[in-house]
């Protein structure tokens, strides 16, 4: 029965192997780029990046067809384009970075979903926006572990600068680095990771697998390097559990483990050792008996 209900899915089917080491390699890399999202106060500017592949990906489509390199391409060029848009305005305008990207945000989707209505259907619309996890494929099989193992090594060779950037950029500007070199590396290793997602969860579940393990991780630790620790196996958790959940329900398997995500987030928001409901709850040390 154990073995039935955990094991045999994804021994005896080709596809389940497929998407469970695509959603292992999503929940490591994207979890590591969460954590520094959420330091970086960037969570709502994650999900316009999301957003902002779309018309990229859609022109990609339009042009090759459900064409991996194309679509992924088009994805990346439009979402690095966006940031660096986005961080031009706020630079030379007085609008907010944040503003500007919900500007980009708005007008990204309403442009991609223009695009792929000119040219697909509303099942091609659908496999952009939430993806398709168990069709998996090996050239999108190896994209994802390629993009984890880039983010991986990306993260350790700027962590440093990119912890003190998040906490004091001022320091860096004393000691004469730019700082926006490493912001625009780190948007640079998030828009990829995004492209990666939305291969397999689609534009609208990607961030999803990306920030709930972070933001669950905070209420667990406190430094950067144990928020990843932590943040790392509540994503892998979840997405075993959303694969397994999904295959026996017969459900979308994209929004359920982003749902199981939510899950880890409530219970380490309800039971977390750290600013959770029950640390807020407890009585003062010194009123304890």
């Amino acid at each position: 029965m154990l073995y039935d209900t955990l094991i045999a899915p994804f021994a005896d089917f080709g596809f389940m192997r497929r998407a469970l080491v695509a959603s292992l390699a999503l929940a490591v890399g994207g979890s590591s780029i969460g954590v520094f999202l959420i330091l970086r106060r960037m969570s709502l500017m994650g999900d316009a990046l999301a957003h902002a592949l779309l018309p990229g990906a859609a022109l990609g489509f339009m042009l090759g067809g459900l064409s991996l390199p194309a679509m992924s391409l088009g994805g990346f060029l439009a979402g690095m384009a966006t940031a660096l848009a986005s961080g031009m305005i706020a630079r030379f305008t007085s609008m907010r970075e944040d503003a500007s990207f919900a500007a980009a945000y708005l007008t990204a989707l309403a442009a991609g979903v223009l695009i792929v209505s000119l040219r697909g259907s509303a099942v091609d619309l659908m496999n952009i926006l939430f993806g398709a996890i168990l069709a998996v494929d090996q050239s999108a099989l190896f994209l994802v572990l390629a993009t984890a193992t880039a983010t991986l090594a990306g993260l350790a060779a700027i962590y440093r600068p990119l912890v003190v950037e998040c906490f004091n950029p001022g320091f860096l500007a004393a000691m004469g680095v730019r700082g926006s070199l490493y912001h625009y590396l780190f948007l640079g290793l998030a828009v990829l990771n995004m492209v990666a997602g939305f291969q397999a969860l689609g534009t609208l579940m990607a961030l999803g697998l990306i920030l709930l393990p972070a933001v669950a991780a905070s209420f667990w630790a406190r430094e950067v390097w144990s928020m990843t620790l932590v943040a790392a196996p509540i994503a892998m958790a979840s997405a075993v559990i959303g694969l397994l959940v999904s295959f026996h329900a017969g459900l979308p398997s994209g929004p359920v483990i982003v749902l199981c995500a939510s899950l880890c987030f409530l219970g380490s928001l309800l039971f977390g050792r750290r600013a959770s409901v029950r640390v807020r709850l407890a009585p003062p040390v010194h009123l304890r008996g």
